[in-house]
């Protein structure tokens, strides 16, 4: 055994041994050993999004960390599974790092794992197009990713590009800046599990945050993209808020008869991390799993799981 399985299988222990209020004191209490600016920007930036729980440190709320610790003691034989899967150690010590920063607040091996030779997604080293290639950015905001995609592998890379985005202002700038660019297709639409109407909830601090639910003020058309896109799909990238998993569902068809390379956002909420590929899993067991992260060194976010055909 390797330092890397030793320290994840070690983790993974502790988890298994300690209960769960065990589990939710230890992170309360190195939170709180933290320096006070520490704290409050953890504080802020968590409930900024409000995808992981509520801090309020005045008053002794600490949710995040009980919800945590719920995930952590109730899916050890989940994060085993993973772990087992990823098809690389560097994804492995991504997934060490991310749980021990989510734990025990390690921010050295978490700054150590970032990305910061390719573009957001586009591992050169992993992801391989394929010819024709029919791209789908889901979550498109202002085009910035299906740009990326463009550089990455140059502007003949592929046959065509849907790009779906709820915000009409974003999908504005989207067009703006892809408009040099052939057979782009915008869809101002949500993605998710089926057709139909469902709400929009906007983000004080970033449009880029803005999340869809089953009741809101601001209705918006959502479409599944097995019923939206007929022809055969190469790449799909999905970055919606905590969406994923209905999406996912909505393109299952595409996923199992099609194996399309799947670039997948897996931290909007605190059990995407093993909910999505054991959802993908389920769908095909022809893929290769890797992690790769493209965050900070504090808290873990712009965690992308990538499947590939094996």
């Amino acid at each position: 055994m390797n330092y890397i399985d030793n320290n994840f299988y070690s983790l993974i222990n502790e988890f298994r041994q300690k209960d769960i209020t065990f589990l939710y004191d230890n992170m309360v209490k190195k939170f709180l050993a933290l320096p006070i600016v520490t704290q409050k920007s953890f504080e802020d930036f968590l409930n900024k999004f409000g995808y992981w729980g509520r801090i309020d440190i005045k008053n002794g709320v600490f949710d995040i960390y009980l919800d945590k610790a719920k995930v952590f003691k109730n899916n050890c034989e989940d994060f085993v599974w993973l772990y087992e899967n990823l098809a690389d150690y560097k994804s492995k010590f991504i997934l060490y790092s991310i749980l021990n920063n989510y734990y025990n607040f390690d921010f050295y091996n978490l700054g150590k794992v970032t990305n910061d030779i390719f573009k957001h997604y586009f591992d050169l080293d992993i992801l391989k197009l394929q010819q024709n290639e029919v791209f789908v950015d889901v979550g498109a905001y202002v085009g910035d990713t299906t740009l990326d995609f463009i550089n990455s592998y140059r502007k003949d890379c592929y046959k065509k590009i849907y790009c779906y985005e709820i915000t009409e202002k974003s999908l504005f700038l989207a067009r703006k800046n892809l408009e040099k660019f052939n057979n782009i297709i915008f869809k101002n639409y949500a993605v998710s599990d089926v057709n139909g109407t469902i709400f929009l909830n906007e983000n004080d601090y970033s449009s880029s945050a803005n999340q869809v639910s089953d009741s809101g003020n601001i209705e918006v058309k959502c479409v599944s993209l097995d019923n939206d896109i007929k022809e055969k799909i190469t790449t799909i990238k999905m970055d919606i808020e905590g969406g994923e998993k209905k999406a996912l569902k909505g393109c299952k068809n595409h996923i199992t008869n099609e194996t399309p390379n799947l670039l997948i956002s897996i931290y909007h909420n605190n059990s995407d991390l093993i909910e999505i590929p054991k959802i993908i899993s389920g769908y095909n067991k022809n893929y290769k799993f890797y992690l790769r992260y493209y965050g900070g060194p504090l808290y873990a976010t712009e965690i992308v799981l990538i499947c590939i055909a094996k």
